[in-house]
């Protein structure tokens, strides 16, 4: 009788469950009541980072970081050539990303290098960025 008792509680789990709901924003389902999950990002998507790199970075320090964007020309001094391997060795991470949240004034740099405050605290993006940065510096 115990096994009996125990298949209907198996076959009959889930069946008056109603399927998430769609909500307001594209892919999102409701996980439970008022609580909503996002859908997993589209590896066929590029990243934040690499969105903002084209967008605003590549306009000066180009799409291959060899410091020769559209904007580059009127600079001075010209925009960091990132495939430069000495610079490579000559910076950390860390300085990396205060230029890029503080600008090059911030630092000690040049004012030429705008800053990005709004990317403070966002470590994922800045560690991004900076990985994008190095890999200019990587023989290929």
């Amino acid at each position: 009788m115990r096994w009996f008792v125990a298949l209907l509680f198996v076959v009959g789990c889930g069946k008056n469950e109603k399927p998430p709901k769609p909500l307001e924003g594209p892919g999102q389902q409701e996980v439970g009541p008022g609580t909503k999950r996002m859908p997993p990002a589209d590896p066929n998507q590029p990243s934040e980072a690499k969105i903002l790199f084209a967008n605003v970075c590549a306009q000066c320090h180009g799409l291959e970081g060899r410091g020769d964007g559209p904007a580059a020309e009127s600079l001075n001094p010209k925009p960091r050539n990132y495939t430069d391997p000495e610079w490579q060795k000559t910076v950390t991470d860390a300085e990396i990303k205060a230029i890029i949240v503080g600008g090059g004034q911030s630092v000690g740099k040049s004012g030429m290098m705008p800053p990005n405050p709004n990317l403070k605290g966002r470590d994922d993006v800045l560690s991004e960025l900076v990985a994008i940065i190095r890999g200019f510096g990587k023989a290929k």
